[in-house]
């Protein structure tokens, strides 16, 4: 297999292409959802409790297909899977335009999960690991910060488009949108493994260069049936569970502000900022992972997401406060797409990653089940999100734990041996 010139791998162009994918989709659709919220509800007069089940509808699809959509990625050209997926995904969207019960949210919400699940939780984790034998940090970093970018430029050009055209047309105008653009980038800049282009992984000529007896870090960590088995196992899908029910306040932040008498336009803008919070979380933690490690970036991740709600509660109606607290709860978003890998990595190594993240990963599907319908109903029968910021606050003293609890049983297991650690695997903690 050849290699190629320092100064240039494919693997890069693999990122874009990723970076690309997910920030159109995931900024568009996933994150552009929130948007919809409170126009749906009040022109359909659908309580928000009920309106949000779908995304819970969505949540159990994805708990569904996680157990063996890792799969799908090794039977089939990541091109054709991610073409499919988009098409499920814009497509559901588009389709929710045209609906007029909340039954049809909770229809559609199935295909939409479908073509979700590939492109927002596994498409990068999967391709950097085959793609970047070095420096897969960064490239999660990157990743994660092109995504905040595009969704920063797309919030504001969706929260226009619902007051302009109504939200009916929007839903169409953005699904259809995101298909013809997605379609493309997937077909021209994916690749699944670097064989496909005769070429090594990026990094993968400095490790065959080391001399005999060097440890291979892409066979260093746990074994699957031994990190099932461990705390730390379950600690880390916990962590995934909190963070993720904490992120996912992100969709009623639109109608927090609507009950603070803003307007879908300034929802749409804070959004923005909000993604723009995504974006620099993205870089700073691939910069911190490699500097301090990742469990002190999740715990540093942590207490900017209870600096942003603490703000969001009390600065209600001071907007330029609402923006800092944006970007500080964009943090939390980031450790999603960023910390979350990771911290699979610190905690499991590279031995059984796919397996191993795709498992704890259900955590995420499981917390949308519960968190975000759960944020809808405490507004119906409290008339106010006070009592669920506070709950999110809690939340993510109790994740810094688990964070703690998760190092503290792999160092266990590196001292029983049942975790294959080379000797700088400290920097990784």
């Amino acid at each position: 297999m050849s290699t190629q010139k320092k100064s240039f791998h494919f693997a890069w162009v693999i990122l874009i292409g990723i970076s690309l994918v997910l920030g159109l989709a995931k900024g568009a659709i996933t994150n552009g959802a929130s948007l919809f919220l409170t126009p749906v509800s009040t022109d359909l007069g659908i309580g928000m409790g009920n309106l949000t089940l779908y995304l819970s509808v969505g949540a159990i699809m994805t708990l569904v297909m996680l157990p063996f959509a890792g799969k799908l990625f090794e039977k089939y050209d990541v091109r054709l899977l991610i073409s499919i997926a988009v098409i499920l995904q814009g497509g559901s969207f588009a389709a929710f335009g045209l609906m007029n019960s909340v039954w049809g949210w909770y229809i559609l919400a199935i295909p939409l999960a479908a073509g979700t699940v590939p492109i927002t939780l596994l498409l990068g984790p999967i391709l950097i690991a085959r793609w970047f034998k070095t420096h897969g940090g960064l490239a999660l970093g990157i990743m994660g910060a092109v995504a905040g970018l595009l969704a920063a430029i797309i919030q504001p050009i969706v929260g226009n488009m619902i007051e302009s055209i109504g939200w009916r047309m929007t839903y169409i105008s953005v699904g259809l949108g995101i298909i013809a653009i997605v379609l493309p980038v997937a077909i021209l800049l994916l690749r699944s493994r670097p064989q496909d282009k005769n070429i090594l992984p990026l990094g993968a000529e400095e490790t065959t260069a080391h001399a005999d007896g060097a440890i291979d870090d892409s066979v260093v960590g746990m074994a699957f049936e031994n990190a099932k088995k461990s705390k730390a196992f379950l600690l880390l899908a916990a962590f995934f569970f909190i963070i993720t029910s904490v992120a996912s306040f992100a969709v009623h932040i639109p109608t927090y502000l609507a009950q603070n008498g803003y307007s879908v336009a300034f929802a749409g803008t804070l959004m923005s900022v909000y993604a723009i919070g995504t974006l620099v979380g993205a870089l700073v933690f691939g910069v911190l992972v490699d500097k301090i490690g990742a469990k002190f970036t999740a715990i540093g991740a942590m207490t900017m997401g209870i600096i942003g709600i603490l703000l969001f509660i009390l600065f209600a109606s001071t907007p330029s406060i609402l923006f800092v607290a944006a970007v500080l709860f964009g943090f939390i978003s980031a450790s999603i797409t960023t910390l979350a890998p990771a911290l699979t990595t610190a905690l499991f190594g590279t031995r059984d990653y796919s397996r191993i993240y795709s498992s704890v990963s259900i955590g995420l599907a499981v917390a949308s089940i519960v968190a975000l319908p759960g944020y809808g109903y405490v507004l119906d029968f409290t008339g106010s999100y006070t009592p669920a910021m506070i709950a999110v606050i809690v939340l993510l003293v109790i994740n810094m734990l688990f964070v703690i609890l998760a190092f503290r049983d792999k160092e266990a297991h590196v001292k029983k041996g049942t975790w294959d650690a080379p000797a700088s695997t400290e920097k990784q903690a």
